[in-house]
């Protein structure tokens, strides 16, 4: 008889559940449950009210009812009966936090408090906090505070502290009515087993937490603001507990829900990408793995704690026990290639689209695919969501140089593929130039799945074979494993997520490998870019940030 766990894969405009058997890693069923509310960036739900210039933010139940709705749709799919599952385990885009109270309910969930857009949950790509983000920076760097090098020399405004410190700023009413500010993925978990429990993974990248250290000082926190002197001991109080944990049993009432057993094991809540390492059979050092689709995460392992710049942040057992776990990221890259789909691309490219019987995207891929590196003569930078990773500063915007009167959209489509590429490159050299040698690149998520083009691109521009996975959710299955360790082996699982992984991951057997010619014109391509990255990235022209005070009104008209 074959035993199996449930992975959910909590994304930014869904969330998807798979089933898998244990023994092998096999896939048996999925399901997908679209955000019934979307990322909500225009206006609150009830009420209508406009919100500002980037926010982001979801609504709580939606990610309740992919548990209801998801999980019982593999089971009926698959035909496998509930006492079979041992466990379930979860992973979430990061840092996703939302304000509860005293009973661990959402605030927005309060009539009251319905309308007040600080009540709500904030997605990760929330970048509202900027300016608390560069104090907290600023303050922390003037201190000497030795926690700022293990984030890369900066704090990001996707984070937890960022994000409370613009709550306190903005509505310190609501500051006050929140007893917690939990991750969404800890907060999911608790309404499965009823125990409010904070992993280690997010604590550390995403709330400045270090397994030896813990958070940084009061002294720091009453320098940032003398209302946050407390915060650590009080809003983020709580067991922090590793990856694996078994954060407790299913409810009767969310089994009942869920289609599930009372009491089946529930691992601690994990981050996407970080659970998407064992998925491809990481767990050792040197091996690269990109979590592709909206963004892309980055993560890898050390053996050693050491200062990257730009990197997210390196934690201690943070992806896989017994190794340092380091992160980075683009902040845009499907994101990028649906916003030109949608804003870019002329009625005449959609009839032709339809006539060939491709969606957009293939389409432009196919046409996009006849041309050499450099063919194009374009060139652009991928920040169109800002850059996470090396220069973490939400205030870049994206670039296309060299358009011309005959530019093809396939060619500029092309142009922004490679730029995403090229902003991996990046990453992978700080990394390297960092003492964390990276020999090995595996690829998982949406776009690795879809975009062969924009495989090879990648195997080009960063001239390392690329392995990709073959499970359709890779986040997902790993998060499938955790659940298997969760249960441990005395019920069928695992005991380790080596383990684990050794038996149930799944890697397609074709890879990307570069190609030598495209390689050497991607090299020349690649120095012309870091050329624009230093010049609108490091300072030397800040024309971006400029334009986006004009844009919010914010800068004086100077006449003479």
């Amino acid at each position: 008889m074959s035993t199996y766990t449930i992975g959910l894969d909590y994304g930014t405009e869904s969330g998807r559940a798979v089933l898998v058997d244990i023994k092998d890693g096999t896939e048996v069923s999925e399901h997908v449950t679209p955000y019934r509310h979307g990322v909500i960036d225009q206006t609150l739900p009830h009420s209508g009210q406009k919100l500002e210039a980037e926010w982001a933010l979801q609504h709580p139940q939606d990610y309740i009812e992919v548990l209801t709705t998801s999980v019982p749709a593999v089971l009926k799919q698959s035909g496998v009966k509930a006492e079979d599952v041992i466990g379930v385990a979860i992973d979430f885009t990061a840092c996703t936090m939302l304000p509860v109270d005293e009973r661990g309910t959402p605030l927005c969930f309060n009539e009251e408090l319905k309308d007040q857009p600080h009540s709500w949950l904030k997605l990760w790509k929330h970048h509202a906090a900027q300016d608390e983000a560069n104090e907290i920076n600023r303050i922390a760097e003037e201190r000497g505070e030795a926690f700022l090098k293990r984030y890369g020399g900066k704090i990001s405004s996707e984070w937890m502290i960022a994000k409370i410190w613009q709550i306190l700023n903005e509505d310190p009413a609501m500051y006050e009515r929140t007893d917690l500010f939990l991750e969404a993925t800890d907060w999911v978990i608790a309404q499965m087993t009823g125990t409010i429990l904070r992993n280690s993974c997010t604590a550390g990248y995403k709330s400045i937490w270090h397994k030896q250290d813990g958070y940084p000082s009061e002294a720091f926190f009453k320098a940032l603001d003398p209302r946050l002197e407390k915060l650590t001991s009080t809003k983020l109080r709580g067991d922090i507990v590793p990856l694996g944990t078994k954060a407790g049993g299913l409810t009767e009432e969310m089994a009942k829900q869920m289609g599930l057993m009372p009491g089946t094991a529930v691992a601690v809540g994990n981050v996407d990408a970080h659970a998407a390492a064992p998925g491809v059979g990481v767990v050792t050092p040197g091996k690269l793995v990109m979590a592709m689709g909206t963004s892309i995460c980055h993560v890898v392992l050390g053996e050693k704690e050491t200062e990257v710049e730009g990197m997210c942040g390196v934690v201690e057992d943070g992806i896989i026990p017994g190794y340092f776990g380091y992160e980075a990221g683009q902040s845009a890259v499907g994101d990028i290639f649906a916003w030109f789909v949608k804003h870019g691309v002329s009625s005449q490219v959609e009839s032709e689209a339809a006539k060939a019987q491709l969606n957009i995207h293939s389409y432009l891929e196919e046409k996009a695919a006849v041309y050499n590196p450099g063919e194009t003569g374009l060139l652009a930078l991928d920040w169109w969501n800002g850059n996470r990773s090396v220069l973490v500063d939400t205030e870049l915007s994206g670039v296309i140089l060299g358009l011309t009167l005959h530019s093809k959209p396939e060619e500029i489509y092309r142009a922004l593929l490679e730029a995403t590429a090229f902003g991996t490159k990046k990453i992978i050299d700080a990394f390297n130039d960092h003492g964390i040698h990276i020999d090995e690149v595996y690829a998982c998520g949406g776009l690795p799945q879809k975009n062969r083009l924009l495989m090879q691109i990648y195997a080009d521009v960063t001239n390392i074979e690329i392995k990709v996975s073959a499970a359709s959710q890779t986040p997902a299955l790993g998060a499938a494993m955790f659940a298997a360790v969760a249960a441990g082996s005395s019920y069928g699982g695992y005991d380790s997520i080596t383990d684990a992984a050794q038996a149930m991951s799944r890697i397609q057997e074709e890879t990307f490998k570069p190609i030598q010619e495209n390689v050497a014109i991607y090299k020349e391509l690649y120095e012309e870019y870091s050329t624009l990255h230093d010049y609108f990235g490091r300072g030397e022209n800040d024309v971006m940030k400029r334009l986006r005070r004009l844009k919010a009104g914010k800068a004086s008209i100077q006449t003479t």
